[in-house]
């Protein structure tokens, strides 16, 4: 079977009918959203830029031809990492809207700024500190207590990378402490997603770059990271992922227009939303949350996980291999990756990892990043010991506690900054 029908299977049992996805398929927004109710309020992307009118356009005829009728003006949607005055601002438009049914158009940053915002015009009344919606199943706890509802939501995603439109998670930054922060609940699952494949060939090679490397990211993570009992479930998901992504990044990058590229990565970073479903992310994500001043979450994701795959690899050799072939056979590595175990097929993978990196442009090295200092990784080993952000520890497959953060991460981002493997200290 064709790789991307495949993917198409897996996402189909996935979601089912509460996804629409494909090359041209955003026109079938106004039915998904009528589904759900008749007044909505549209978060967007776009607004006041050059190429906003098109898509807002083409969101108003969509349900305008469904019977949706919208409950006010459109509302900007978030800057990148969704500030939190974004969340606030947007969360007062719900408010003074009223609508039914809520509809976010655009990439991760605005849908997870919509899915946050969801969360507190509901309850922050009640709770009118944002952090009490941190951690894991904090707002579904809330809602119970309160016995209130979120908006339905559709999620129209507009570009590969986050697929903030198929999961329980919202990422949303505190500009005054340059910390991510994080919702992880059921509750703010959008209840519909549409992605046209297709509306992504406006993204540039940055961007397609750091989105895909969002896509591998996610899939690694959960791959590695999976317990005995998941990875029958995880690992067919993860590989088709990462395997999509990797050997169509450098032709999306080089040609935005290539639908069969555009179509792929989608697919990918689609099966990486699957797999954080099914998994949850750890070191890699867990540091980018504190490098938000310094580059695109994507990018330090690329960065960092070849470091971290160098101290996971002793309990991950089956794992880290069949990831490594993956590379190998897109043409990145050349190791005999069956002869090494260990520390050395870390080395070897992690390389190949870094080769791709460098084949879109991407640094390799924190060092090569500007306006990085060490302050950065001491802020990063501070943010890894918050509560909130817990579950990113234990997700390791060398699971970490705050007391050990010193003596095993801050070691990882230490090679991060200078490249040098050889100071990343791997435990018995």
């Amino acid at each position: 079977m064709d790789r991307k029908q495949q993917a198409i299977q897996w996402l189909t049992r996935f979601k089912g009918d509460a996804y629409v996805h494909g090359l041209g398929c955003f026109g079938r927004l106004g039915e998904h959203t009528a589904a759900l109710g008749h007044r909505a309020v549209v978060v967007t992307s776009g607004v006041g830029k050059s190429w906003g009118p098109a898509i807002h356009d083409a969101t108003r005829a969509s349900l305008e031809k469904a019977g949706v009728a919208l409950a006010g003006e459109l509302v900007p949607g978030a800057r990148p990492n969704a500030p939190f005055e974004d969340v606030f601002r947007i969360a007062e438009a719900l408010a003074e809207q009223q609508p039914d049914v809520v509809v976010a158009v655009g990439g991760g940053s605005v849908i997870d700024a919509v899915k946050a915002a969801n969360a507190y015009r509901v309850l922050g009344d009640r709770y009118p500190d944002l952090a009490a919606c941190f951690g894991v199943g904090q707002v579904t706890h809330m809602l119970e207590a309160t016995g209130r509802h979120l908006l339905p939501c559709v999620a129209a995603q507009l570009a590969s990378g986050s697929a903030a439109h198929l999961t329980k998670y919202s990422n949303v930054t505190d500009m005054a402490a340059v910390q991510k922060m994080l919702i992880i609940d059921e509750a703010v699952v959008p209840t519909r997603c549409l992605f046209d494949y297709a509306m992504t060939t406006t993204m540039s090679p940055d961007f397609t770059a750091d989105g895909g490397f969002d896509g591998v990211s996610h899939c690694l993570e959960v791959l590695v990271g999976a317990t005995d009992t998941n990875l029958p479930a995880v690992q067919p998901v993860a590989l088709l992922g990462i395997e999509l992504i990797i050997s169509h990044l450098k032709t999306a990058c080089h040609d935005p227009e290539d639908l069969v590229a555009r179509e792929a990565i989608g697919l990918g970073t689609d099966l990486g939303g699957y797999a954080i479903m099914l998994g949850g992310t750890s070191g890699a994500h867990l540091t980018s949350f504190s490098l938000v001043d310094l580059l695109p979450h994507g990018r330090a994701c690329a960065l960092l996980n070849p470091y971290y795959m160098v101290f996971y690899a002793p309990a991950i050799e089956a794992r880290l291999r069949a990831v490594g072939q993956l590379y190998r056979t897109a043409g990145y590595g050349t190791a005999d990756l069956d002869r090494l175990h260990g520390r050395d097929l870390g080395v070897a993978v992690a390389e190949a990892m870094l080769t791709l990196a460098k084949d879109v442009g991407f640094p390799t090295t924190l060092a090569e990043v500007p306006g990085f200092t060490p302050a950065h990784i001491d802020r990063a080993i501070q943010a890894a010991r918050h509560p909130s952000l817990e579950s990113k520890l234990r997700n390791m497959p060398v699971p970490l506690s705050p007391e050990m953060l010193d003596d095993y991460m801050r070691p990882v981002l230490e090679a991060a900054m200078t490249g040098r493997f050889q100071v990343i200290r791997n435990m018995a």
